[in-house]
């Protein structure tokens, strides 16, 4: 998500009443309770201009969404939504932009606070490669115009029962709500957003057997070296390459195949 200069500066201000908000009582439902605003927002053009014009009265605007959502969600919501609505937004898309992300930070808080976030990171990570080799399941999954209860049950066919209440909700949101985005480089952003929290970049690695343990931990050590922060290692199996690995960190790739050094090759002796 990019916001332009305005919008960063208000998201900026209203994650601290969020996360303010998220020290008090009863605030377990209030990722779920944004998406809700969200989704209504993304419904109702004409008031999420109105909530989003800057040449009105900030406080009419948080008495404007007070009056029509008090006792609809949750008093921690209503005040992060009024705190959003009373901040100056660079354009009305990017204040429910905001309000979106919000209710992303709000869930990853809630998984890192129970000791979930590894897991939901995981989990995020591993649907993203599911709905990837399946290149129908995600274009049905990404369709706006399709039926968003039948779009919710096709995904939790695909979720175990074990799963992370904290992933169900950021999943169901993207898909039930994917507002112009493509399933799989959403559930990527959401992972993503998961390390990040955890103050680690991703390496996506793709392997052409699965690393031990062992493995696993040198190359952690290793990339961290290379790259000064601690790294978190997503990993993907993928018998073409014929052995050794890829690692992608950001736009930087590191390919240590067989495939791709026969391919170095085929072009060293092309040229």
């Amino acid at each position: 998500m990019a916001l332009q200069a305005a919008s960063r500066e208000a998201l900026a201000a209203v994650e601290l009443r969020l996360l303010d908000t998220l020290e008090g009582a009863a605030t377990d439902d209030l990722g779920e309770q944004l998406f809700a605003v969200v989704g209504l927002l993304d419904r109702e053009i004409g008031l999420r201009r109105a909530l989003a014009d800057h040449s009105t009265d900030p406080a009419s605007r948080e008495r404007l969404v007070r009056d029509l959502l008090g006792g609809k969600i949750g008093a921690g919501a209503l005040d992060v939504v009024a705190a959003a609505v009373a901040a100056r937004w660079s354009s009305p898309r990017e204040l429910v932009d905001g309000l979106e992300a919000l209710g992303t930070t709000a869930l990853l808080v809630r998984a890192e606070r129970a000791g979930r976030l590894d897991a939901v990171e995981d989990e995020l990570f591993r649907l993203g490669r599911i709905i990837a080799d399946q290149t129908e399941l995600e274009q049905v999954l990404s369709d706006r115009t399709a039926a968003k209860e039948g779009k919710l049950a096709l995904v939790r066919g695909l979720i175990e029962a074990k799963t992370d209440a904290t992933t169900v909700a950021l999943v169901e949101n993207l898909v039930g709500q994917p507002r112009g985005r493509g399933v799989v480089s959403g559930l990527e952003a959401l992972a993503a957003e998961a390390a990040k929290r955890r103050e680690r970049s991703v390496a996506h690695v793709v392997s052409a057997a699965p690393l031990t343990a062992a493995q696993q931990e040198q190359l952690s050590a290793t990339l961290q070296r290379i790259y000064a922060r601690p790294i978190a290692l997503h990993l993907e199996i993928d018998e073409t390459l014929r052995g050794g690995m890829v690692v992608r960190v950001g736009d930087e790739v590191i390919d240590g195949s067989v495939a791709g050094r026969l391919d170095a090759l085929r072009r060293r002796f092309a040229a």
